[in-house]
């Protein structure tokens, strides 16, 4: 799945735009940008557009914005992103406040009281854990450890390996199990291996150590040297995420059996039954070459330290469910070490968050019948619309690709599928069970309810009428295996979408987020996929090599980028959102152009058509970022900086250039024959 930014959703005010205030939960207007769309006032004029065009349309708002403290960074999306908090939390606390309530509406108050009610988790401590921490300290063979790994889904378990269930790549009408590696408690394989980030590894330590105090574990800090020790030689042998895009090499289905021989350091079939999936003979294997590596280092390490390793693992994944000295110890390391966060966010914004990620269509009912209407829908159709026949024309005037080629990818992109605004089928939340009085339990049980549905569905046909992230998420994205882009209805919100804003910023901000999310799927992964969701070749070897070196150049300008000294952006981890965000921009233009109907644009303000949806695009992706949380972001997400996700675009779009009078001797400018050109 190819989202737009970042699932977890990324400022003083945005000039021009409403924030949601934490004190009350009364704010459920959108935001409004100037009186068209667009916020002039935001644009630094003292710098040309062809030097530094972020700076220019953005540059007085980002230097006046101040990231608020329980952020890690601030902007465009969170100002949606509190909307949504917002407007959710009236759902939930009406929820919460009805004690006559019924079905899913008194399941949800349920679980939001029970998360409210700091006085017991305070009472209760590290109480509810108990019985987990029994089972792993009962536990006397590397067997019994990895029947406890095998608990990885159904609560607050970790494993050296993440089983999941997905579509298959190569049979997108059923479901496999996919085998992911894992065992790494700080973010990224980065953080053990790299001296950038010694500091942060060695508070890791010492945070693993705390934990491990806090609920009594003997020899915490030996203990807490010996996991970090571990967890780094995992680090070794792991794939980097760039290696993890490559869907040719991350599909390896294989059986149990030549599981076992391949990485015979690990018990496989006690891991998988203990994980409900006895009977499943056959799984995907991701990283097949860091299997047996990782398999290795479970077998080499003592079993005291597994348990150690388990013990912490299931306390730190709980921590944010307990007292206020779990809850507070977890933040100081997870986000304010890794990400520089200063304030814990309030307890009713981690309520909603909670609620909305362990019954997120429930709530996303409830959000839907409330704050999308209709209309929105109707007219964000159109706009899709366009955008395709938009891109099947520059498939048809490709000069570089053959008719063949050509052929296979209109038929692919005629097979797109589109959701807009909410699920039509709404997930059945009957089977949970959810007490206002135990919430360490309440979240358990949740993961093995989402965990044991998919379960069940192994052997059934893929349900295409699924979605992947609920309403009142600020993001959008684009599946391969069903081949179809999905926009929620919380993004359909100015600057993205506004139905009364001038076209041209409909279509630079939503516009963008359709093209960018229609890109995905021929994107240097998404282009693997047919039409039917099938990882396979339909490409002719020319066509793909010509592709290579296109998306190499596009890359390289995305790696010449150095967000701080000795740190750049990873052009092939970034490869598919930069390849989409061209994509998207471009897309956005000729769809526009094509809306005019041969008539002139209108100049509003001074600005023509073109600059106004340009200036739509920046105002998209206004932000600023703290330096841990963007150091972070570098090597562990698939997504640019803010910033390069809106100049390296542009300096690759002709109408561009011609719009905002760039030439020779300014900053952003290339030569033509320099210029990224795929799609």
């Amino acid at each position: 799945m190819k989202s737009l930014w970042l699932c977890a959703a990324a400022a003083a005010l945005l000039a021009g735009a409403a924030h949601a205030q934490d004190h009350a939960p009364n704010l459920v207007q959108a935001p409004r940008y100037g009186t068209w769309g667009l916020d002039l006032s935001a644009g630094d004029p003292s710098v040309k557009p062809g030097d530094d065009f972020y700076e220019y349309a953005q540059g007085k708002a980002t230097a006046t914005m101040q990231i608020p403290p329980d952020r890690t960074r601030f902007g465009s999306f969170i100002v949606l992103a509190d909307l949504s908090d917002a407007r959710s939390r009236q759902v939930i606390e009406e929820a919460a406040a009805d004690r006559q309530a019924t079905g899913e509406k008194a399941k949800i108050g349920a679980f939001y009281r029970s998360f409210m009610d700091e006085a017991t988790a305070d009472r209760l401590d590290a109480a509810p854990m108990r019985r987990d921490l029994d089972a792993i300290r009962q536990a006397a063979s590397r067997e019994d450890v990895a029947r406890l790994m095998g608990l990885v889904n159904l609560g607050y378990g970790s494993s050296f390996f993440a089983p999941d269930i997905e579509t298959d790549q190569k049979a997108p009408t059923r479901y496999a199990v996919y085998l992911n590696q894992a065992g790494l408690g700080l973010p990224d394989r980065d953080y053990y291996l790299q001296p950038s980030f010694a500091a942060q590894k060695a508070r890791y330590e010492a945070y693993v150590a705390q934990i491990l105090t806090m609920i009594g574990w003997p020899d915490a800090q030996a203990n807490a040297k010996a996991i970090v020790a571990m967890e780094t030689k995992i680090a070794e042998v792991s794939w980097t995420r760039a290696e993890r895009r490559d869907d040719s090499k991350t599909y390896n289905p294989t059986t149990v059996a030549e599981l076992e021989k391949a990485a015979p350091g690990f018990p496989w079939r006690p891991f998988l039954k203990a994980d409900e999936l006895g009977g499943v003979e056959r799984v995907v294997v991701r990283e097949n070459t860091a299997f047996p590596k990782i398999a290795e280092v479970f077998a080499q390490t003592p079993v005291p330290a597994l348990k150690a390793w388990l013990a912490f693992s299931l306390a730190d994944n709980a921590a944010p469910y307990l007292s206020k000295r779990f809850a507070d110890a977890h933040f100081e390391f997870r986000d304010k070490a890794l990400s520089g966060q200063q304030e814990q966010r309030p307890r009713w914004k981690r309520g909603v968050a909670l609620v909305g990620s362990q019954m997120g269509e429930a709530v996303g009912k409830l959000y839907v019948a409330r704050y999308f209407p209709p209309e929105s829908k109707a007219k964000m159709e159109q706009l899709v619309s366009d955008l395709r026949t938009a891109l099947k024309g520059r498939i048809e005037r490709l000069d570089w690709m053959s008719p063949q080629t050509k052929e296979r990818a209109l038929e692919k992109l005629a097979k797109f599928h589109v959701k807009i605004g909410n699920p039509d089928k709404w997930r059945d939340y009957s089977a949970l069970t959810v007490s206002d009085k135990d919430l360490y339990g309440n979240v358990e049980r949740a993961v093995a309810f989402e965990w044991r549905r998919q379960v069940r569905r192994l052997d059934k046909p893929v349900d295409k009428s699924e979605w992947f992230m609920t309403p009142q998420t600020v993001n959008a994205y684009y599946s391969q295996t069903e081949n179809e882009i999905v926009f929620p209805a919380a993004i359909l919100q100015p600057p993205f979408f506004d139905p009364n804003a001038d076209p041209a910023v409909n279509y630079g901000g939503i516009g963008g987020v359709i093209g960018h999310e229609m890109t995905h799927g021929f994107d240097d992964e998404g282009r693997k996929s047919d039409g039917d969701g099938m990882l396979r070749d339909w490409w002719t070897a020319e066509d793909s090599a010509k592709f290579d070196e296109r998306a190499k150049r596009l890359g390289a300008e995305y790696a010449a980028v150095e967000v701080y000294p000795g740190a750049h952006i990873n052009g092939d981890l970034t490869m598919g959102e930069n390849i989409a965000d061209l994509g998207g921009v471009l897309l956005a233009l000729d769809a526009y152009h094509a809306s005019l109907k041969g008539k002139p644009a209108p100049v509003i303000d001074g600005l023509t058509g073109d600059q106004r949806l340009f200036l739509a695009w920046a105002q998209v992706w206004r932000s600023k970022s703290r330096e841990d949380y963007m150091r972070r972001r570098l090597v562990s997400d698939p997504h640019s900086p803010e910033e390069a996700r809106v100049d390296i675009p542009l300096r690759n779009v002709d109408a561009w250039y011609a719009a905002f009078d760039v030439k020779p001797g300014d900053r952003m400018y290339l030569p033509p024959d320099q210029r990224a050109r795929i799609w």
